[in-house]
C-alpha cells in the first residue's frame, strides 16, 4: 500500500492537470503546512520566524511547470527578486533553484544566462545560490551546467543525490572543484538500472558520501530528517575533529521542527529550505510521496 500511494503522488505530481488545479484552490487541505506562502513576503515572514529561534534558511521559489521562454524569464526574476527581498529584510536566508524552472528543458543557453545573471545579483548582496537536482534525466546536464559556472562564480553550490549507482564517482570529479555540497538521499522515482532501489543500500551510500565530503575538506551540507543519519554524522565530526563550522545540517520546512530546534541548541548550524509560490503542487506531492504520516496529515484536514 505504501509503495502503491507513493508511485500515485509522484505520479500526480507531474500531472499539468493537477497542477491547474492545485493553482485554482490555493494552499488547501494541508499544503500550507510544507509551503511558506505564495508571494515573496509571506516567505520573507516565515523565514524571520526562523531566523528567531536561532534557524537559518534557504529560500526557493517554486516553479517545475516551465513550458515557454515566457515563462521561464519570469521565473528568473522572481529568484533576482528574492535575493533583493533577503537583502531588504535582512534575514539570513540563501537561495535554492531548480534550474528547470529557468528553462533547461527549452534552451541551455537561456538556462545558463539566467543563472549567471542571479549569481551576479547574489554576488552583489554578499549571497550563495544552490542548485537543486532534479531526475536523473537532469542530472548529467545539471552537474555540466554546475562545473561551468565554477569557472567564474564561487558563491554556488549543488546537491548530491545518495539513492544514484553513479554518485561518487560525481563527487571525485567536483572535488577539485571544492564544491559546496548539499547531501541528500533523492526524492524522485528512479529505475532499478540507475538508482539502489533498496532504502538500506541507500542509507550506507548516503553514510558513505557523507565522510567522503567532509573527509575532502569541503562545506558539506546534510540534509536529512532521518535520526540515525544525523546521529552518524555527530558521531563522525567529532572522532576525526572536523569544526562545526565544515558542515550544517538541513531540514524541510514544516518536518520535524522540534528536531530541527533540538540540534540548534546543541550548537549546530541548521538551514531550512523554505519553499513559497503559487507552482507548489509537485514538490507538495513529493513529501506526500516521502512520508506516509505526510498523507494522514492531508486527509485529517481534508475533512475539517
Amino acid at each position: 500500500m505504501e509503495l502503491l500511494m507513493r508511485n500515485m503522488f509522484q505520479s500526480l505530481g507531474k500531472s499539468r492537470a493537477a497542477n491547474r488545479l492545485a493553482k485554482k484552490y490555493g494552499l488547501r487541505f494541508g499544503a500550507a503546512r510544507f509551503v511558506a506562502g505564495e508571494t515573496i513576503q509571506q516567505s520573507i515572514n516565515a523565514v524571520r520566524g526562523l531566523n528567531q529561534d536561532g534557524r537559518v534558511a534557504t529560500l526557493d521559489h517554486l516553479g517545475e511547470f516551465v513550458f515557454s521562454v515566457e515563462e521561464a524569464l519570469e521565473s528568473a526574476a522572481m529568484c533576482i527578486q528574492t535575493l533583493d527581498a533577503i537583502a531588504e529584510s535582512g534575514v539570513r536566508s540563501n537561495l535554492s533553484l531548480k534550474m528547470t524552472s529557468l528553462g533547461l528543458d527549452i534552451s541551455r543557453d537561456l538556462c545558463v544566462s539566467s543563472m549567471k545573471r542571479i549569481l551576479d545579483r547574489a554576488r552583489l548582496h554578499g549571497n550563495f545560490v544552490r542548485i537543486d537536482m532534479e531526475d536523473y534525466a537532469h542530472c548529467q546536464v545539471s552537474l555540466d551546467i554546475y562545473r561551468e559556472l565554477r569557472q567564474e562564480y564561487d558563491n554556488v553550490g549543488i546537491v548530491i543525490q545518495a539513492y544514484l549507482f553513479r554518485t561518487l564517482q560525481d563527487m571525485d570529479d567536483l572535488n577539485q572543484l571544492g564544491a559546496n555540497l548539499r547531501l541528500v538521499k533523492g526524492a524522485y522515482k528512479e529505475s532499478p538500472e540507475v538508482a539502489f532501489p533498496e532504502k538500506s543500500a541507500v542509507d550506507e551510500n548516503y553514510k558513505v558520501i557523507i565522510q567522503k565530503h567532509l573527509l575532502n575538506g569541503h562545506y558539506t551540507a546534510v540534509a536529512s530528517h532521518d535520526e540515525a543519519i544525523i546521529h552518524f554524522t555527530k558521531h563522525f565530526v567529532r572522532e576525526n575533529n572536523i569544526g562545526k563550522d565544515q558542515f550544517e545540517f538541513q531540514m524541510l520546512y514544516g518536518i520535524c521542527e522540534d528536531l530541527q530546534k533540538q540540534l540548534v541548541k546543541e550548537g549546530y548550524r541548521v538551514r531550512i529550505y523554505v519553499p513559497y509560490g503559487v507552482d507548489w503542487f509537485g514538490y507538495f506531492m513529493r513529501r506526500l510521496a516521502e512520508r506516509p504520516a505526510n498523507v494522514w496529515f492531508v486527509l485529517k484536514n481534508m475533512f475539517k
